[in-house]
């Protein structure tokens, strides 16, 4: 019997391939990360917990140029509260929600083209693997530009992947880095050629349903035993967060930002990298 992809998600289209689940984000004008998408991952979540119909499921995008830029700055509250249906209101992060994620049964596979900052960095490190476009693909976190450190397991995932040296490199400089240096860093698995990807990333995920999937599960398990953020860890650093956002230098900054075009289709969005540095220096919130 044939797999049926899930039906009723306003932001994540679906498609059934084998046992292989497509999953697109599609909740423009650029993916943000709000109540909406972040309620729809929940019920997927939920889904993919439940259901032995899937062996994999691929995310991508389906914006060329926006995987998920970050989160929706003028509604944490509402996605935050979203977030807490996935586990309980003491597990009302971003970060859990993740955490979740990387426990599935499923093989969880990021292919990325677009840009990935912020929390779309931190769920594409909860992933199990992730491939990208060489041509297409952009990473950041660059939540020390806004004033905040990351809330959703981007500093754990990334020291872990990195090494202390690469990760302070990428969390301090909060610039935007390319497929082939995200490659060499150990952020993604793999660049691939853009016009080789989809078939790259079909292969692999084709290859692994195939084989046992209690097999898999097992090893799935003994590597997040091995190397993933506890609990604790991500709970710290979304109380962090949001002590940052409610009373750090977030305020100013994103409001400068939301000036030259944060959160639409344009030039601050797509070089965030860049436009973060042109920011005025503040020293007076420096120490929390």
């Amino acid at each position: 019997m044939s797999a049926h992809a899930p039906t009723g998600l306003e932001t994540i289209l679906t498609r059934a391939d084998g046992g292989v689940l497509h999953a697109t984000f599609d909740a423009p004008p650029i993916n943000l990360i709000g109540p909406e998408l972040v309620r729809d991952l929940v019920e997927l979540m939920r889904i993919l917990d439940t259901t032995s119909e899937f062996g994999a499921v691929v995310f991508d995008s389906a914006d060329p140029d926006f995987f998920m830029p970050h989160v929706d700055l003028t509604k944490v509250a509402e996605y935050t509260a979203e977030a807490a249906k996935a586990g309980g209101p003491g597990d009302a992060s971003l970060g859990m929600l993740f955490q979740r994620l990387s426990r599935l049964p499923v093989v969880t596979i990021g292919k990325l083209r677009g840009r990935a900052r912020g929390a779309g960095s931190e769920f594409l490190l909860a992933c199990d693997v992730r491939f990208a476009s060489r041509e297409r693909a952009v990473l950041s976190q660059p939540e020390v530009g806004f004033g905040a450190s990351p809330g959703a397991g981007g500093v754990q995932r990334l020291a872990r992947l990195m090494g202390a040296g690469r990760a302070l490199e990428v969390l301090l400089s909060a610039d935007d880095y390319c497929a082939e240096l995200a490659e060499r860093y150990g952020w993604i698995n793999r660049a691939v050629p853009d016009a080789e990807l989809d078939a790259f990333v079909d292969r692999f995920a084709h290859r692994v349903v195939r084989f046992p999937a209690d097999a898999v599960t097992s090893i799935k398990s003994a590597v997040a035993r091995a190397t993933a953020p506890a609990d604790d860890e991500l709970r710290a650093a979304a109380v962090l967060f949001q002590h940052f956002v409610r009373e750090g230098a977030v305020g100013p900054r994103t409001a400068l930002l939301f000036e030259r075009g944060l959160q639409t289709r344009g030039a601050t969005e797509l070089g965030l990298g860049e436009v973060l540095a042109t920011l005025p220096s503040d020293r007076s919130h420096s120490r929390t």
